[in-house]
């Protein structure tokens, strides 16, 4: 990506990567499409009902290795392959690391939380369950995330979407054996989850042997390194945490739509599935500039890396106006995949479709979250998207906290879009001024070499 047309090369790594985020997100849609058809409405919010501690640890997975593969990206730039491949070798060990212990933590506290929460109890049996099992096997979505940062951060857009196109036809499959076959509810559709995420990873990084050579590591490269694990967690875990703080926000919400019962917690999850696919294109054109400015920050053009933002966020306007219409059109059919039109009640669709069309209108504040806060991440800084996290983390408890009560329903749809606005507002402004610091320092830099 360090030379060629900005536009040109954003776009075409963006395409496969949309798709295999759609099927990304489809993947985890089969879930709750299968249960809410063949279990019940009372499944569905079972599941539903774990949502924010969904996000929350597979978020924690996605932000901690696309941080982990930014070093990779920028060795790659700066075609400094031992160190990338040091860099790889300590990403797979501090994933490790990580899935264990997150993993024992959530576990241990499952119940308590969804308590903490209060879901409902017709439902908190299955919700438990459900979410127990994804937290157990935490290790197989972190491993296959790490895996596809890493064949992105080297340009490979298209090859993490094949692995994830096999494992999700594999998903629905094993989702409906569990589930109509072997009748484990809620259980089986977590476990089906699981397996495929696991042969998923597996797929990725025999890949990355086979295709990419100078990946091979050796006896030297898994020798501990504390100090590049330290670098490691200095740009992933901010990263990781960005979405951990996120999801503490959606937790809150989602304890408020407990409140209004399990109805709403159908409908609330329903629109919430429909949501991630529409805007998955923003976290997409994310991802693209990261690794952009990734690797034209490791060969040392700065002002290819300010293209590149320009670039990104005139696309991420086109994209805007785009899910806006996709919202107000495709939300009520959308709805209707996931429940039974004869038997469901018109009321939880109505509330699903009253969700997915009012957050729409905020969908720019979204978009600009994920350009400047996952853009920042590519050039090394952690701090950026940990202050827009906890910007948008505070105006999401402040909303979730006084809202419902002053305008019901309608105050628990506005608490995200509210929480868009803070951070979207703050990630440009933080954007500017870090490019600034880097471009002094690059010139700081060049003025020495003169001298010398």
């Amino acid at each position: 990506m360090t030379k060629g047309s900005a536009f040109r090369l954003m776009l075409l790594f963006s395409i496969p990567l949309l798709i295999g985020n759609e099927f990304q997100q489809f993947y985890s849609m089969v879930d709750t499409i299968i249960v809410g058809r063949f279990v019940g409405i009372n499944a569905l919010a079972a599941v539903g009902a774990t949502g924010g501690f969904s996000f929350m640890v597979i978020g924690f997975a996605q932000g901690l290795t696309m941080g982990f593969s930014v070093i990779v990206s920028q060795r790659y730039g700066a075609k400094d392959y031992d160190m990338m491949r040091k860099a790889y070798a300590m990403s797979i060990l501090c994933s490790l690391a990580a899935s264990v212990i997150v993993s024992l933590f959530f576990a241990v506290l499952s119940m308590p939380l969804l308590r903490l929460i209060q879901t409902p109890e017709n439902i908190i049996g299955d919700a438990n369950l459900y979410i127990i099992t994804i937290y157990i096997g935490l290790a197989a979505p972190i491993y296959y995330n790490l895996f596809s940062s890493v064949l992105r951060a080297v340009g490979d857009s298209k090859s993490p979407l094949i692995f994830l196109l096999i494992s999700s036809v594999l998903n629905i499959v094993l989702d409906l054996f569990f589930v109509i076959v072997v009748p484990l509810g809620c259980l089986g559709v977590a476990v089906a989850t699981i397996i495929s995420q696991v042969i998923s990873a597996i797929l990725c990084y025999l890949y990355i042997i086979w295709r990419y050579p100078m990946f091979r590591l050796r006896k030297s490269d898994m020798k501990i390194d504390l100090r590049l694990c330290w670098r490691l967690f200095a740009i992933g875990l901010p990263g990781a945490l960005q979405f951990s703080v996120c999801a503490i926000g959606v937790v809150i919400v989602q304890a408020a739509i407990n409140g209004f019962g399990s109805d709403i917690v159908a409908a609330y999850s329903v629109g919430t599935k429909i949501e991630t696919v529409i805007t998955v294109v923003f976290q997409v054109l994310g991802m693209a500039l990261s690794t952009y400015a990734g690797q034209n920050l490791g060969a040392g053009d700065l002002k290819r890396v300010r293209h590149g933002f320009n670039v990104a966020f005139l696309m991420m306007v086109g994209a805007t106006l785009i899910t806006m219409a996709l919202a107000y059109f495709i939300a009520e059919p959308m709805a209707y995949i996931f429940v039974d039109r004869d038997t469901t009640d018109p009321a939880i669709i109505e509330n699903c479709i009253f969700y997915v069309r009012n957050i729409s209108y905020f969908f720019l504040f979204l978009g600009l979250i994920f350009i400047y806060r996952t853009g920042c991440q590519g050039l090394g800084s952690g701090a950026i998207p940990m202050i827009s996290s906890i910007s948008e983390v505070i105006a999401r408890c402040i909303a979730a906290f006084t809202l419902p009560g002053l305008l019901g329903y309608l105050g628990v749809v506005l608490a995200s879009p509210l929480a868009w606005v803070a951070a979207g507002i703050i990630c440009p402004v933080c954007y500017f001024i870090y490019i600034r610091r880097l471009e002094r320092r690059f010139d700081g830099h060049k003025s020495a070499l003169s001298n010398a």
